[in-house]
């Protein structure tokens, strides 16, 4: 019985594990230059020049949802209504450091 129940739980732990997505990490120095040649047209110093209640702030990040490292990724490769999307303009790597430049802007230095 402790073997069958062995092998079962094996198995759980193998089927869970082998759907499990890789977290994303990003580099906010290397992010910060990228969002400088890519971003800074609409978002200089973390504001929003399209729509301004939807700026780079922690609130308002938190208030739309969008204080995560997926969120912003997700933001940033498929864009949406007046963004454009930078899939296929950056790299998958370069959206995560951008992402990860945003969040420590907005969350550790307030866009100064």
């Amino acid at each position: 019985m402790k073997k069958i129940l062995s092998v079962l739980l094996l198995a759980i732990a193998i089927f869970t594990f082998s759907f499990v997505t890789p977290a994303i990490a990003g580099d906010a120095a290397k992010g910060a230059s990228i969002f400088k040649a890519n971003c800074t047209q609409c978002h200089l110093g973390g504001k929003n020049l399209v729509q301004a209640n939807k700026s780079l702030k922690k609130t308002d990040l938190e208030k739309y949802g969008m204080n995560s490292l997926e969120a912003v990724v997700a933001q940033v490769t498929k864009g949406k209504k007046a963004m454009p999307a930078f899939k296929g303009r950056l790299k998958p790597a370069q959206i995560e450091d951008v992402a990860a430049y945003v969040l420590d802007q907005a969350n550790d230095k307030g866009w100064k």
